[in-house]
């Protein structure tokens, strides 16, 4: 008897032994997935469903932008090969992240030419798990979903699409959150990304809090001219929706003109005549210095009040190869510690802007920036 027991008890141990073995322990245990073969399912930017592994240990970005985000999400060691402008030596290189890790990024293989023109055998011949592709909206360097499509099906690597977006407008601006979290959400950096939206409010806020009590009648009349967009310009050129002056309450001459970046008339400029000038000092690539030299040289604009007043500044192009929202939130600073010093008695606009430049791209090299243009960013110029 005592051995049939034992002989029973057994039976039943090696039984169980087996269902465990097997996994039959209920749905409360999940069997671990091997290492890099979990796979997540995004909507990207354009409505597409995109299913990639997650998270990606490489990837590419095509068009203007891409590579700034994943550089702001923490990204930058993910990517396995760039487009030509990344390889390129620029005479003067106005992208923070690009200053910040061109030499790593130079050594890359090439993806394509600069402002999404990708090469689908080359992208094939790297092999990244995940593609990023991105651009302007409404601009001829935009993408869309077609195209995203389209290199999808010519490399069989999945391609995560959104518009760039921009800080101009709510809708620009709804843009650029969705493709900060998009992407975040394909590298798991949800977290960070929602971390860089939130202190873009914030950022925002502490400069609307500021002025967004000074009376319309207090209110500083101001232009900026020289603005970068697909290059260097002259005075003339401008952004009607310049969102620093947006952001602390000055009167832009030139709004209404209904468009992100418009050649104004000379004439209007004098017509209007402006408390402050403030000049984008990408302006310095033309010749004769472009904006500065016209101040300097035309006796129209030399009858400016804002010139013979000595109220000529220099800011920061931020337009370089899509917009550097460090580099256009640092230059909301100093305009308005120029415009009304006594609401930001506390605020040293350098220090200031690399503390913004540390947080997005994790280096303070405002001052590297700033050395690529002579450094007449944040300064009164002479005209």
């Amino acid at each position: 008897m005592s051995k049939n027991i034992v002989l029973i008890l057994g039976l039943i141990g090696a039984i169980l032994t087996l269902a465990l073995s097997a996994g039959c322990t209920g749905t409360d245990v999940t069997p671990t997935a091997p290492s890099g073969s979990s796979e997540l399912t995004v909507t990207d930017g354009f409505g597409r469903t995109v299913t990639v592994p997650s998270p990606p240990e490489s990837v590419v970005c095509s068009g203007s932008g891409g590579l700034r985000y994943l550089v702001y999400l923490g990204g930058q060691d993910l990517v396995v090969g760039v487009d030509s402008i990344e390889k390129k030596d620029q005479a003067i290189e106005g992208r923070p992240y690009a200053l910040a890790y061109g030499s790593q990024f130079k050594n890359l293989p090439l993806i394509g030419e600069f402002r999404g023109k990708d090469d689908p055998e080359k992208i094939l011949g790297i092999g990244p798990e995940v593609v990023f592709k991105t651009g302007s909206t409404g601009t001829a360097y935009g993408t869309s979903a077609a195209e995203a499509d389209t290199l999808q099906e010519k490399t069989g690597i999945p391609v995560v699409a959104f518009p760039y977006g921009s800080l101009r407008n709510d809708a620009e601006k709804a843009e650029m959150y969705g493709g900060l979290r998009v992407m975040g959400e394909v590298l798991g950096e949800q977290d960070r990304a929602e971390e860089v939206i939130a202190y873009i409010e914030a950022t925002i806020a502490d400069l609307e809090k500021r002025t967004g009590d000074i009376p319309e009648s207090e209110q500083k009349s101001v232009y900026v001219g020289g603005v970068s967009s697909a290059g260097a310009h002259g005075i003339i050129s401008t952004e009607p929706a310049y969102p620093p002056f947006l952001w602390v309450h000055a009167k832009n001459v030139a709004a209404g003109m209904g468009a992100a970046h418009a050649d104004i008339a000379k004439e209007s400029l004098v017509d209007w005549n402006p408390d402050y000038i403030f000049i984008d000092a990408g302006t310095i690539q033309m010749e004769s210095d472009g904006a500065i030299g016209e101040l300097k040289t035309d006796p129209a604009l030399q009858g400016l009040s804002a010139a013979k007043n000595g109220r000529v500044y220099g800011v920061l192009p931020y337009n370089f190869y899509n917009i550097n929202y460090e580099t256009v939130l640092a230059d909301a600073y100093f305009i308005g510690k120029t415009l009304y010093p006594e609401r930001f008695e506390d605020v040293d606009p350098v220090r200031k802007a690399n503390e913004i430049f540390a947080f997005f791209i994790g280096k303070p090299n405002f001052g590297d920036l700033n050395s690529q243009y002579s450094d007449l960013g944040f300064t009164q110029i002479s005209v």
